[in-house]
Parts: structure tokens; sequence; C-alpha cells
């Protein structure tokens, strides 16, 4: 799959999911466990590739205490 630009939706979710998660002192396991999800998607998803479904968005956005909106935040680093 080609590199998605910088400022993609998914690179946007991408970094966002890896810096919550990081904040967070989560492994990717821990999520996956946290969201009832598959570590596998927690990975695709950080390196922007996954196409991952809202209702899997929005067990990740609740396991990592943020709103939704908070994934696609473009302004965060």
């Amino acid at each position: 799959m080609a590199k998605e630009p910088r400022n993609s939706p998914r690179s946007v979710l991408a970094r966002n999911v890896r810096r919550l998660r990081l904040e967070r002192g989560y492994s990717q396991e821990e999520l996956a466990a946290e969201a009832k999800t598959r570590q596998a998607l927690v990975s695709k998803v950080e390196v922007s590739d996954a196409n991952p479904t809202l209702d899997s968005l929005a067990r990740l956005a609740r396991a990592l205490g943020v709103d939704l909106a908070e994934l696609f935040d473009a302004s965060r680093k």
C-alpha cells in the first residue's frame, strides 16, 4: 500500500491512536483487550493500513477515554 499523506484522515488517526495509547501506558494488546478488538487491528490502525468500522473506532476512543472526534484531530502532534 502506498504511504498515506501526513494529513490524510488515516495518518492523523494513526498518529493519534499511537500517541494516546502510549500516553496511557498501554501496549497494543492491552488497548485491543480494553476495546474488545484484535491487536492486529490496533497495529494496522497505527500504521495507516486499516479502514476500521465506525464501531471499532468508537470502541478504541472509549478505551482511550476520548471522544471519537479526538482521534481525527489533526492539530494534535
